[in-house]
């Protein structure tokens, strides 16, 4: 099922909502989803290049997963 079709899904369940206390906790979560500490910052090219160096350092050090253990961990 597409993002929209979800959206829309959503929708007609939340308008059929009769009860107050399911309400404020839906637009409790809302305000906290939408909130600016939830926004993703920008990286700067600097902060950018340590996470690449901290990548391949830990990668060079064997601190990583393989995409089967991944995997096994999702399924």
């Amino acid at each position: 099922m597409d993002i929209a079709s979800r959206k829309i899904e959503f929708v007609q369940k939340f308008l059929k909502l009769e009860d107050a206390d399911s309400l404020s906790k839906l637009e409790d979560l809302l305000k906290e989803e939408t909130s600016a500490d939830n926004i993703p910052k920008r990286l700067t090219k600097e902060d950018l290049n340590k996470r690449i160096d901290q990548s391949e350092s830990d990668f060079l050090n064997g601190k990583f997963k393989t995409t089967e253990q991944l995997l096994e961990k999702f399924q």
